[in-house]
């Protein structure tokens, strides 16, 4: 059963806006950069990049960090998230000039972002996709935002074989987290998809191009170009 599609309640976005995300945050960046260098796929001067799902800005920041001539657009339908972003974009206002956010649900973003249509050279989501309840919505607003050749990324958790593993992947990788991630880690990994389930959905949306495979004991990597 999937997630509530937006984190709009205050406490709980504070909590992810204060938590510390930094190993798994540079890991996904790393990743990134090694797909696209394999493809020479790196974003050129002045194209845009759209994070999915940009919460509080954590992958948004180091992305303009790495590519700061490259416009990053996040998008997320919470605004209580957001605030957090726009917080700490104020705080570091000169190195992310080129940073910008927007409140979009998925469900509205194709009719209410038409200037988005075939905008971005690179699309990516961190920990989206579990969190929605009809998940072709991802598959299709990726290809509507995607422009011709450009590459996309999403990382997802995957949903373990059993309860059993679930609550010691929560034991192993949340130990020391504040008790709201804890409990949501729990409900995100029986709300997360296998390889297979993936594989079918982009099949049904026309993307069955795109590679999925496992990462470590956790994830799942969607990518390729569009």
């Amino acid at each position: 059963m999937p997630e509530p599609e937006l984190m709009d309640d205050p406490l709980q976005a504070r909590a992810y806006a204060e938590a510390d995300f930094s190993c798994g945050d540079e890991a996904l960046i790393q990743r990134l950069q090694e797909y696209l260098i394999s493809l020479c796929k790196i974003p050129s001067p002045g194209s845009m990049i759209v994070d999915l799902g940009c919460g509080p800005g954590n992958i948004c920041e180091r992305l303009q960090r790495l590519w700061p001539e490259v416009m990053v657009l996040g998008i997320d339908g919470a605004q209580a998230m957001l605030d957090h972003a726009l917080q700490r974009q104020k705080a570091m206002a000169a190195e992310l000039k080129r940073l910008t956010y927007r409140c979009s649900n998925l469900s509205s973003l194709v009719n209410q972002c038409v200037d988005l249509k075939c905008s971005a050279a690179l699309v990516v989501s961190n920990s989206l996709l579990h969190h929605l309840h009809d998940p072709n919505l991802l598959w299709q607003v990726t290809k509507y935002l995607a422009a011709p050749g450009a590459f996309v990324f999403h990382r997802d958790l995957r949903r373990p074989l059993s309860t059993k593993h679930a609550i010691a992947l929560q034991q192993k990788h949340m130990q020391e987290a504040p008790s709201i991630l804890i409990r949501d880690y729990l409900a995100s990994l029986h709300a997360a998809f296998t390889l297979e389930e993936v594989q079918s959905q982009l099949v049904h949306a026309g993307l069955d191009h795109l590679h999925v495979i496992e990462v470590e004991d956790r994830y799942l990597d969607v990518f390729g170009t569009i």
